[in-house]
């Protein structure tokens, strides 16, 4: 057991926010060390309904193996069966002739569809179970920070009596507010990735194994032999894309995303309706939402997602989850971000309380944060809404994003352990060739859709094609299969690409004015 000696602190931790980073945190330090005083000051006294979120493979192992959520995964929540694409063009004029790209049969590893609400009330009870003191209903006033020594903190309590407390070390869980980075300075802006969000929870949503839709579209229902339904369906749009997420109760979660360089939402009476307009102008959307309705008082609206910090942890202040920043819902990796950061977090805090020196271990972890970020958007997200609308582009695009994220990140804990977990993603050797391939083909993905938008082919495939994706497992075909998808890549430049392999992709046309909105702050992710 570690001695964890005595600061002259208030407490040894204190986390600013409750939800799934912060309690998470709390479980891997109590867990380790169970003699940590931690006290816990969430704002809320109970959990909103917020935006119903996938997990992708990494975060559903740190759930469900590392903090050993299984049971209640599988009890509250649904599982999930991968990801699923549609395109439309001016031909699609129903569902069944709308491009499809999933999975023909039910995916290999695990997946949930999750109710945050429902997981981050049974996190922080698992939290409070562990040992920590709980505060609901705080406000943070400020934070004051001492590098190696005593961080204090004033609050206001629920009764609204001001309270201050002194603790070795802040984890800021506070989701998009942010507080510390706010504060120090340190919050950034990516204004390379100008996106917005609408969202709401709709409830009458047909459901795409429905017998209704088999009835009207039998060889459609015929072709997949697995569920469709349980994925995140993604509906795609020249610079917008759509989810569907099912929620345990029949809840449906449903949001749009897009590039505001590209797109805009359409005009409308109310934002539940221009939600609407957007979402119905796809032959998926239109059929699925016949009958549905959006939540009155749950609808959403933000701009401008993506942000970072210039810092993300000081010698006395760590930074988990949303309130180290946040690129993009495409993908699901908000909570696999949540994993190496809380991961990462818990093991610097802990070598404090070991007499380890942290200087060094400090400017580590700044550096490996800050580089992950950079490579995570590069890789994955610059200018991908030019080309997720494309049948044949994005397929490829799905297909080797998949692929590498298997053969450089997920593969990495399943192999060789948890503790890889607390070194952030292509920062290592073993990840960073993934980074560089996906950096190189996503740049000319998008430089060949904006030839094929110059051209007037760009979503000639969307309609009436199927790719019947079958799952990636740790086995040796999973890097032959990878390779068989870069021959494709060299194909299609061969094919196509050479006309953008000497000149830039032009910047995209300004997008429509939008209009007036009162963005609402986006459910906070913490």
């Amino acid at each position: 057991m570690d001695q964890t000696p005595r600061t002259g602190t208030d407490w040894d931790v204190i986390v600013m926010g409750g939800a799934l980073a912060g309690s998470a945190t709390v479980c891997l330090l109590r867990r380790k060390n169970p003699r940590l005083r931690v006290l816990v000051l969430e704002r809320s006294t109970q959990f909103k309904r917020r935006v119903g979120e996938s997990t992708v493979e990494i975060s559903a192992h740190f759930l469900g193996r590392v903090l050993g959520l299984t049971d209640h995964l599988l009890e509250k929540h649904l599982p999930k069966q991968g990801m699923r694409f549609w395109f439309a063009n001016d031909r699609a004029r129903a569902l069944d002739q709308c491009s499809e790209t999933g999975p023909r049969y039910n995916v290999r590893l695990p997946g949930y569809q999750v109710d945050r609400a429902v997981l981050d009330e049974h996190v922080l009870a698992a939290a409070v179970a562990e040992g920590a003191v709980l505060r609901r209903g705080v406000r943070i006033r400020t934070v004051k920070l001492a590098d190696g020594g005593a961080q204090t903190i004033e609050w206001d309590d629920a009764s609204g009596a001001p309270q201050t407390a002194t603790a070795r070390w802040i984890v800021d869980a506070s989701g998009v507010a942010a507080i510390l980075a706010r504060q120090e300075g340190w919050h950034t802006p990516n204004n390379a990735h100008p996106t917005a969000t609408c969202w709401s929870r709709w409830t009458g949503v047909r459901s795409l194994d429905g017998r209704e839709l088999a009835a009207q579209y039998p060889a459609w229902s015929a072709r997949v032999k697995g569920l469709r339904n349980p994925a995140t369906n993604h509906l795609t749009g020249r610079g917008w894309w759509a989810w569907f997420i099912p929620l345990k109760g029949g809840d449906v979660s449903i949001g749009v995303v897009y590039d505001q360089r590209i797109t805009e939402l359409p005009p409308g009476p109310s934002l539940g309706e221009r939600l609407r307009t957007m979402l119905v102008s796809h032959p998926v959307g239109r059929e699925l939402l016949a009958e549905a309705q959006w939540q009155e008082g749950d609808v959403h609206f933000r701009r401008n997602l993506a942000y970072s910090s210039t810092t993300f942890a000081t010698d006395g202040a760590v930074l988990v989850g949303d309130a180290a920043g946040f690129i993009d819902p495409f993908y699901s990796p908000g909570m696999d971000w949540i994993t190496f950061t809380t991961c990462a977090a818990a093991t610097l805090i802990l070598d404090s309380f070991r007499g380890k020196p942290i200087a060094p271990r400090v400017a580590r972890h700044n550096a490996a944060f800050a580089r992950c970020y950079d490579r995570w958007f590069t890789a994955l997200y610059r200018d991908k809404y030019y080309y997720m609308a494309d049948y044949d582009l994005m397929t490829l695009a799905f297909r080797l994003d998949l692929g590498l994220y298997y053969l450089g990140v997920v593969a990495q804990p399943f192999r060789h352990g948890n503790h890889l977990l607390e070194t952030p993603p292509f920062t290592t050797p073993e990840s960073e060739w993934a980074f560089r391939l996906m950096r190189l083909y996503n740049r000319r993905f998008s430089a060949i859709a904006e030839s094929r938008h110059r051209r007037g082919v760009f979503g000639r495939n969307n309609d009436r094609r199927f790719f019947g994706f079958i799952s990636y497992e740790f086995n040796r075909r999973l890097p032959v299969r990878v390779a068989g998808l870069l021959f494709a890549w060299l194909g299609l430049e061969l094919r196509e690409g050479w006309r953008t392999w000497f000149s830039r992709a032009p910047v995209a046309a300004p997008a429509p004015a939008a209009s007036p909105l009162t963005p609402t702050p986006i459910a906070q992710q913490t």
